[in-house]
């Protein structure tokens, strides 16, 4: 893989892992849907060889593959990347691993511990969420990185479904990207290890649902959203929370799946066939609509990239589900800017405080 990145940026031990865990949690869902037939499940169960062969190489200590989890802070990023795909679908990528291959990939976990310790952006939802996989695989957490963690990303609501990141609202898609996602899939693995966190798990949800709406309203008549705030080149990732809920069966009552299926099938269209988007070899370039490298920030190579791959969740739901098989559907936008009447728009009113309890030992 090639690594596009600002000049004397220093991404090269970054960006493989970058490429790895984001595409994994992108792809997660699809490589756990049954009842596939054809083409598609032949391509289907390659991709689940392929997957478990790169779990294998990616932590096996002496593989030329090995990859850094835990040399930098941004180790952490994308082993919790890499964690939350594996619980999307902890039936095909996690439970039908050799008991070794599991060994490797706690032990690298384990060692992103030693990348950061993040207590004041959405990286909190990083450490939190290699936790709650730990969790899952059995194993001891430590409470400083999954409750209180929690605690502090739960703190920064700011109402209406949306969070700051940190002390602070940016105006950027960090929402979708990692605080909402990130915040449902630890809560659903704490939820299913203990009740007393189903109502903060309720709660997020609720907002999610709510940070949908919004998402779904930004998508253009044409297909395009604001291009907002910092991370741009993660293209359509950053509608992951609109796609999130789709995939959960968790829409607005106000929205069907239909619309949701055609403004996503337009957003990712126009991002994906701008000029420039692949290089000559077919990977992608930095860039939001087509190759534009000054939209990169240092922390920004090739392998960032790939969580572009988030926004398309919803290819986890079955051929039948009206997600697929409903007739198109006009979005909200393009309703509106069509004339059409509709119901007004309304923010969510919901309590401010949410309680996270300690994980009984």
């Amino acid at each position: 893989m090639p690594v596009e990145q600002k000049p004397r940026a220093g991404r090269e031990k970054y960006s493989h892992l970058e490429a790895f865990g984001r595409l994994m949690c992108g792809i997660a869902p699809w490589l756990a849907l049954t009842g596939l037939s054809g083409p598609e499940l032949k391509l289907q169960q390659q991709y689940i060889a392929w997957s478990h062969t790169a779990l294998d190489n990616a932590t096996r200590p002496g593989s030329p593959d090995f990859l850094n989890f835990n040399d930098g802070g941004q180790a952490l990023v994308d082993a919790a990347f890499l964690a939350q795909g594996l619980l999307r679908a902890p039936d095909v990528l996690w439970t039908p691993l050799p008991d070794r291959v599991k060994t490797q990939l706690i032990d690298a976990f384990v060692a992103s511990r030693k990348a950061s310790d993040p207590k004041t952006s959405n990286w909190v939802m990083f450490a939190a969420m290699v936790e709650a996989f730990l969790l899952h695989a059995g194993q001891a957490t430590v409470p400083s990185r999954l409750e209180a963690n929690l605690r502090l990303m739960l703190g920064w609501y700011l109402g209406d479904g949306a969070y700051g990141d940190g002390e602070f609202y940016h105006h950027d898609y960090y929402n979708a990207l990692v605080i909402q996602p990130m915040l449902v899939d630890v809560l659903g693995v704490l939820k299913a290890h203990d009740p007393r966190f189903t109502p903060a798990y309720d709660q997020v949800l609720t907002r999610s649902t709510r940070y949908a709406a919004v998402q779904e309203r930004t998508i253009a008549p044409d297909g395009s959203f604001p291009p907002l705030g910092r991370s741009l080149t993660y293209r359509f990732g950053a509608l992951q929370t609109l796609a999130q809920m789709a995939w959960m069966d968790k829409l607005p009552a106000e929205i069907t799946p239909a619309q949701v299926r055609c403004a996503l099938t337009a957003t990712i269209r126009r991002l994906i066939e701008a000029k420039g988007t692949f290089d000559a070899k077919g990977w992608l370039t930095i860039g939001f609509a087509g190759h534009q490298p000054g939209l990169g920030e240092p922390y920004i190579s090739t392998g960032s990239l790939y969580l572009c791959a988030a926004g398309m969740l919803p290819l986890g739901l079955p051929p039948a589900h009206a997600f697929w098989s409903a007739a198109a559907a006009p979005w909200s936008s393009q309703t509106v800017w069509g004339g059409v009447d509709q119901p007004a728009d309304h923010a969510l009113k919901d309590v401010r405080q949410v309680e996270v309890p300690d994980l009984k030992p």
